[in-house]
Protein backbone atom coordinates (compact mmCIF):
# COMPACT_ATOMS: atom_id res chain seq x y z
CA UNK A 1 0.00 0.00 0.00
CA UNK A 2 2.80 2.64 0.67
CA UNK A 3 4.10 2.01 -2.96
CA UNK A 4 0.86 2.55 -4.38
CA UNK A 5 0.99 6.36 -4.56
CA UNK A 6 4.47 6.78 -6.21
CA UNK A 7 3.11 4.62 -8.75
CA UNK A 8 0.17 6.89 -9.43
CA UNK A 9 2.68 9.52 -9.33
CA UNK A 10 4.74 8.40 -11.83
CA UNK A 11 1.62 7.60 -14.11
CA UNK A 12 1.30 11.13 -13.98
CA UNK A 13 4.66 11.93 -14.87
CA UNK A 14 4.36 10.28 -17.49
CA UNK A 15 1.38 12.42 -18.64
CA UNK A 16 3.63 15.66 -18.75
CA UNK A 17 6.82 13.89 -20.06
CA UNK A 18 3.89 13.76 -22.89
CA UNK A 19 3.31 17.04 -23.82
CA UNK A 20 6.66 18.41 -23.09
CA UNK A 21 7.41 15.98 -25.89
CA UNK A 22 4.92 17.04 -28.02
CA UNK A 23 5.72 20.72 -27.61
CA UNK A 24 8.95 19.41 -29.86
CA UNK A 25 7.07 18.53 -32.86
CA UNK A 26 6.56 21.59 -34.85
CA UNK A 27 10.25 22.82 -34.76
CA UNK A 28 11.88 19.38 -35.27
CA UNK A 29 9.22 18.98 -38.28
CA UNK A 30 10.47 22.35 -40.02
CA UNK A 31 14.19 21.70 -40.02
CA UNK A 32 13.68 18.57 -41.19
CA UNK A 33 11.28 19.46 -43.95
CA UNK A 34 13.57 22.12 -45.20
CA UNK A 35 16.44 19.73 -45.64
CA UNK A 36 14.27 16.19 -47.16
CA UNK A 37 11.09 17.47 -48.06
CA UNK A 38 7.74 17.65 -46.31
CA UNK A 39 6.14 14.72 -47.25
CA UNK A 40 9.55 12.69 -47.26
CA UNK A 41 9.97 14.12 -43.43
CA UNK A 42 6.37 13.09 -42.67
CA UNK A 43 6.84 9.44 -44.10
CA UNK A 44 10.01 8.88 -42.48
CA UNK A 45 8.69 10.36 -39.00
CA UNK A 46 5.56 7.71 -38.72
CA UNK A 47 7.02 5.02 -40.71
CA UNK A 48 9.76 5.17 -37.98
CA UNK A 49 7.46 5.63 -34.97
CA UNK A 50 5.22 2.78 -36.78
CA UNK A 51 8.08 0.27 -36.38
CA UNK A 52 8.66 1.30 -33.12
CA UNK A 53 5.09 0.18 -32.03
CA UNK A 54 5.12 -3.02 -33.65
CA UNK A 55 7.83 -3.37 -31.89
CA UNK A 56 6.34 -2.64 -28.86
CA UNK A 57 4.00 -4.59 -29.36
CA UNK A 58 5.94 -7.55 -29.92
CA UNK A 59 7.82 -6.85 -27.03
CA UNK A 60 4.96 -7.20 -25.27
CA UNK A 61 3.33 -10.01 -26.95
CA UNK A 62 0.12 -8.35 -27.28
CA UNK A 63 -1.47 -9.77 -30.45
CA UNK A 64 -2.35 -6.50 -33.26
CA UNK A 65 -5.12 -8.71 -34.03
CA UNK A 66 -6.95 -7.29 -31.11
CA UNK A 67 -7.12 -3.71 -32.80
CA UNK A 68 -9.25 -5.98 -35.39
CA UNK A 69 -11.96 -6.86 -32.93
CA UNK A 70 -12.88 -2.94 -32.01
CA UNK A 71 -15.92 -1.49 -34.27
CA UNK A 72 -15.54 -1.08 -37.20
CA UNK A 73 -16.32 2.28 -37.86
CA UNK A 74 -14.10 3.28 -35.18
CA UNK A 75 -11.39 1.99 -37.16
CA UNK A 76 -12.25 3.58 -40.39
CA UNK A 77 -13.85 6.51 -38.95
CA UNK A 78 -10.70 7.37 -36.22
CA UNK A 79 -8.34 5.88 -38.66
CA UNK A 80 -9.32 7.99 -41.47
CA UNK A 81 -8.98 11.25 -39.04
CA UNK A 82 -5.79 9.92 -37.50
CA UNK A 83 -4.17 9.88 -41.09
CA UNK A 84 -5.88 13.28 -41.92
CA UNK A 85 -4.83 15.06 -39.05
CA UNK A 86 -1.16 13.64 -39.41
CA UNK A 87 -0.78 14.73 -43.21
CA UNK A 88 -2.44 18.31 -42.57
CA UNK A 89 0.17 19.24 -39.92
CA UNK A 90 2.89 18.44 -42.13
CA UNK A 91 1.59 19.86 -44.84
CA UNK A 92 1.17 23.05 -43.02
CA UNK A 93 4.54 22.86 -41.79
CA UNK A 94 6.19 22.19 -45.32
CA UNK A 95 3.99 25.35 -46.66
CA UNK A 96 4.41 27.82 -44.24
CA UNK A 97 6.71 30.51 -46.17
CA UNK A 98 9.26 30.85 -43.25
CA UNK A 99 10.44 29.56 -39.83
CA UNK A 100 8.28 32.55 -38.55
CA UNK A 101 4.68 31.49 -40.23
CA UNK A 102 6.12 28.07 -38.32
CA UNK A 103 4.71 29.59 -35.16
CA UNK A 104 1.63 30.94 -36.26
CA UNK A 105 0.66 27.64 -38.42
CA UNK A 106 1.31 25.69 -34.92
CA UNK A 107 -0.62 28.31 -32.82
CA UNK A 108 -3.65 27.72 -35.70
CA UNK A 109 -3.89 23.74 -35.01
CA UNK A 110 -3.47 24.09 -31.53
CA UNK A 111 -7.06 25.35 -31.60
CA UNK A 112 -8.32 21.56 -31.35
CA UNK A 113 -8.01 21.37 -27.79
CA UNK A 114 -11.13 24.06 -27.30
CA UNK A 115 -12.79 22.43 -30.82
CA UNK A 116 -12.56 19.14 -28.78
CA UNK A 117 -14.15 20.73 -25.77
CA UNK A 118 -16.86 22.43 -28.38
CA UNK A 119 -17.22 18.99 -29.98
CA UNK A 120 -17.85 17.16 -26.70
CA UNK A 121 -21.36 18.77 -26.29
CA UNK A 122 -22.42 18.11 -29.55
CA UNK A 123 -20.99 14.18 -29.92
CA UNK A 124 -20.77 12.99 -26.06
CA UNK A 125 -23.84 15.22 -24.94
CA UNK A 126 -21.53 16.38 -22.45
CA UNK A 127 -23.16 19.61 -20.22
CA UNK A 128 -21.76 23.27 -21.19
CA UNK A 129 -21.74 26.03 -18.63
CA UNK A 130 -21.55 30.00 -19.60
CA UNK A 131 -17.65 29.89 -19.29
CA UNK A 132 -17.83 27.81 -22.70
CA UNK A 133 -18.41 30.90 -24.80
CA UNK A 134 -16.03 33.41 -23.51
CA UNK A 135 -13.53 30.23 -23.08
CA UNK A 136 -14.20 29.81 -27.52
CA UNK A 137 -14.34 33.59 -28.10
CA UNK A 138 -10.70 33.73 -26.24
CA UNK A 139 -9.21 31.16 -28.52
CA UNK A 140 -10.56 32.57 -31.59
CA UNK A 141 -9.05 35.98 -30.31
CA UNK A 142 -5.77 34.92 -30.45
CA UNK A 143 -5.63 32.67 -33.70
CA UNK A 144 -6.84 36.47 -34.96
CA UNK A 145 -3.54 38.48 -33.04
CA UNK A 146 -1.66 35.58 -34.43
CA UNK A 147 -2.82 36.21 -37.95
CA UNK A 148 -2.87 40.14 -37.83
CA UNK A 149 0.92 40.13 -36.86
CA UNK A 150 2.86 43.73 -38.47
CA UNK A 151 0.03 44.74 -39.27
CA UNK A 152 -3.42 46.75 -37.66
CA UNK A 153 -5.81 44.70 -35.79
CA UNK A 154 -8.72 44.36 -38.21
CA UNK A 155 -10.20 41.64 -40.09
CA UNK A 156 -9.14 43.45 -43.42
CA UNK A 157 -5.58 42.68 -42.24
CA UNK A 158 -6.66 39.05 -41.45
CA UNK A 159 -7.69 38.33 -44.59
CA UNK A 160 -4.94 39.87 -46.25
CA UNK A 161 -2.70 37.77 -43.97
CA UNK A 162 -4.56 34.68 -44.43
CA UNK A 163 -4.76 35.22 -48.75
CA UNK A 164 -1.15 35.25 -48.08
CA UNK A 165 -0.47 31.54 -47.67
CA UNK A 166 -4.16 30.24 -47.55
CA UNK A 167 -3.43 26.87 -48.18
CA UNK A 168 -1.01 26.26 -44.81
CA UNK A 169 -3.43 28.00 -42.62
CA UNK A 170 -6.37 25.71 -43.89
CA UNK A 171 -3.99 22.68 -43.56
CA UNK A 172 -3.43 23.52 -39.88
CA UNK A 173 -6.78 23.94 -39.20
CA UNK A 174 -7.88 20.88 -40.45
CA UNK A 175 -5.28 19.26 -38.60
CA UNK A 176 -7.36 20.92 -35.63
CA UNK A 177 -10.40 19.88 -36.64
CA UNK A 178 -9.64 16.32 -37.34
CA UNK A 179 -8.13 15.68 -34.19
CA UNK A 180 -10.87 17.62 -32.48
CA UNK A 181 -13.43 14.83 -34.34
CA UNK A 182 -11.20 12.25 -33.82
CA UNK A 183 -10.92 12.54 -29.63
CA UNK A 184 -14.39 12.48 -29.33
CA UNK A 185 -15.57 9.69 -31.77
CA UNK A 186 -12.65 7.58 -30.67
CA UNK A 187 -14.73 7.72 -27.36
CA UNK A 188 -18.23 7.32 -28.27
CA UNK A 189 -17.38 4.12 -30.88
CA UNK A 190 -14.80 2.25 -29.19
CA UNK A 191 -15.54 3.46 -25.36
CA UNK A 192 -12.94 4.24 -22.34
CA UNK A 193 -12.49 0.47 -21.90
CA UNK A 194 -11.69 -0.83 -25.55
CA UNK A 195 -8.43 0.47 -25.41
CA UNK A 196 -7.43 2.09 -28.71
CA UNK A 197 -5.85 1.15 -32.12
CA UNK A 198 -2.85 3.93 -32.50
CA UNK A 199 -0.49 1.06 -32.74
CA UNK A 200 -2.05 0.39 -35.65
CA UNK A 201 -3.01 3.44 -36.62
CA UNK A 202 0.42 4.56 -36.37
CA UNK A 203 2.28 2.41 -38.61
CA UNK A 204 -0.54 2.48 -41.34
CA UNK A 205 -0.47 6.81 -41.88
CA UNK A 206 3.03 5.78 -42.40
CA UNK A 207 2.53 3.50 -45.31
CA UNK A 208 0.16 6.30 -46.49
CA UNK A 209 2.71 9.15 -46.73
CA UNK A 210 5.28 6.62 -47.97
CA UNK A 211 2.89 6.16 -50.98
CA UNK A 212 1.66 10.06 -50.95
CA UNK A 213 6.36 10.49 -51.42
CA UNK A 214 6.64 7.97 -54.55
CA UNK A 215 3.66 9.51 -55.94
CA UNK A 216 5.03 13.43 -55.41
CA UNK A 217 8.26 14.81 -57.44
CA UNK A 218 9.69 16.05 -54.20
CA UNK A 219 13.64 16.13 -54.25
CA UNK A 220 15.07 14.64 -51.07
CA UNK A 221 18.92 15.62 -49.96
CA UNK A 222 19.36 13.43 -46.27
CA UNK A 223 22.23 14.29 -44.41
CA UNK A 224 23.17 12.98 -41.16
CA UNK A 225 21.31 15.68 -39.35
CA UNK A 226 18.49 14.78 -41.31
CA UNK A 227 18.88 11.00 -40.44
CA UNK A 228 19.05 12.27 -36.73
CA UNK A 229 16.16 14.25 -36.90
CA UNK A 230 13.69 11.72 -38.42
CA UNK A 231 14.85 9.72 -35.76
CA UNK A 232 14.78 11.59 -33.10
CA UNK A 233 10.85 12.44 -34.03
CA UNK A 234 10.14 9.24 -34.87
CA UNK A 235 10.90 8.15 -31.54
CA UNK A 236 9.23 11.04 -29.47
CA UNK A 237 6.18 10.31 -31.27
CA UNK A 238 6.01 6.80 -30.50
CA UNK A 239 7.20 7.67 -26.77
CA UNK A 240 4.90 10.39 -26.24
CA UNK A 241 1.61 8.39 -27.18
CA UNK A 242 3.05 5.43 -25.55
CA UNK A 243 3.65 7.79 -22.23
CA UNK A 244 0.23 9.70 -22.65
CA UNK A 245 -1.65 6.24 -22.88
CA UNK A 246 -0.06 4.78 -19.03
CA UNK A 247 -1.10 8.66 -18.09
CA UNK A 248 -4.55 8.16 -18.80
CA UNK A 249 -5.27 5.03 -17.97
CA UNK A 250 -3.19 5.08 -14.27
CA UNK A 251 -2.24 9.09 -13.52
CA UNK A 252 -3.83 12.49 -12.24
CA UNK A 253 -6.40 12.53 -15.58
CA UNK A 254 -7.36 16.00 -14.03
CA UNK A 255 -4.11 17.33 -13.63
CA UNK A 256 -2.17 15.85 -16.70
CA UNK A 257 -5.45 17.64 -19.22
CA UNK A 258 -5.01 21.07 -17.34
CA UNK A 259 -1.32 20.78 -18.14
CA UNK A 260 -2.26 19.70 -21.73
CA UNK A 261 -3.47 22.72 -22.72
CA UNK A 262 -0.26 24.64 -22.30
CA UNK A 263 1.38 23.02 -24.91
CA UNK A 264 0.73 26.17 -27.14
CA UNK A 265 2.85 27.93 -25.14
CA UNK A 266 5.37 25.37 -24.59
CA UNK A 267 5.83 24.68 -28.14
CA UNK A 268 6.10 28.08 -29.30
CA UNK A 269 9.13 28.72 -26.68
CA UNK A 270 10.69 25.42 -28.32
CA UNK A 271 10.00 26.27 -31.78
CA UNK A 272 11.60 29.86 -30.73
CA UNK A 273 14.59 28.41 -29.20
CA UNK A 274 15.20 25.38 -31.84
CA UNK A 275 14.33 27.48 -35.40
CA UNK A 276 16.18 30.81 -33.63
CA UNK A 277 13.17 32.90 -34.38
CA UNK A 278 12.26 36.32 -32.81
CA UNK A 279 8.68 36.49 -32.50
CA UNK A 280 6.82 39.41 -31.55
CA UNK A 281 4.50 40.72 -28.50
CA UNK A 282 1.55 39.98 -30.65
CA UNK A 283 2.18 36.33 -30.71
CA UNK A 284 2.56 35.74 -27.31
CA UNK A 285 -0.27 37.73 -26.90
CA UNK A 286 -2.35 35.53 -29.43
CA UNK A 287 -0.59 32.26 -28.03
CA UNK A 288 -1.67 33.31 -24.18
CA UNK A 289 -5.36 34.43 -24.96
CA UNK A 290 -5.22 30.65 -26.56
CA UNK A 291 -3.97 28.83 -23.62
CA UNK A 292 -6.47 30.53 -21.56
CA UNK A 293 -9.25 30.26 -23.76
CA UNK A 294 -8.46 26.24 -24.04
CA UNK A 295 -8.80 26.16 -19.87
CA UNK A 296 -12.03 28.58 -19.78
CA UNK A 297 -13.67 25.45 -22.18
CA UNK A 298 -12.10 22.53 -20.52
CA UNK A 299 -13.59 24.15 -17.47
CA UNK A 300 -17.03 24.94 -18.72
CA UNK A 301 -17.92 21.17 -19.46
CA UNK A 302 -19.06 18.17 -17.53
CA UNK A 303 -20.81 15.13 -17.75
CA UNK A 304 -24.00 14.65 -17.66
CA UNK A 305 -24.13 11.48 -15.96
CA UNK A 306 -21.15 9.69 -14.73
CA UNK A 307 -18.41 8.32 -17.05
CA UNK A 308 -14.80 7.08 -17.25
CA UNK A 309 -11.33 9.02 -18.10
CA UNK A 310 -11.11 11.40 -21.07
CA UNK A 311 -10.43 9.77 -24.38
CA UNK A 312 -6.38 10.20 -25.67
CA UNK A 313 -5.87 13.87 -27.41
Amino acid sequence: MQRKPSHIDLSTASGLAAILLWSTTFAVARSLAERVGTLTAAASVYLVAGVLFLVQVWWAKVPLTRCLKLPRRYLLGCGFLFVLCTTSVYLAVGLAKDREQVLEIALVNYLWPAGTVVLSVLILNKQAQWLLLPGTALGLAGMFLVMTQGARVSWTSFWEHFQSNPAAYLFALMAALSWAFYSNLARRWAGPNQGGAVELFMPVTGLVLLVMRLLSPETTSWSGQAVGEAGLLGAITALSYGLWDVAMRRGNLLLVAACSYFTPLLSTLVSCAYLQVKPGPRLWIGCLLLVAGSLLSWRSVSDSKPAGPEPEH
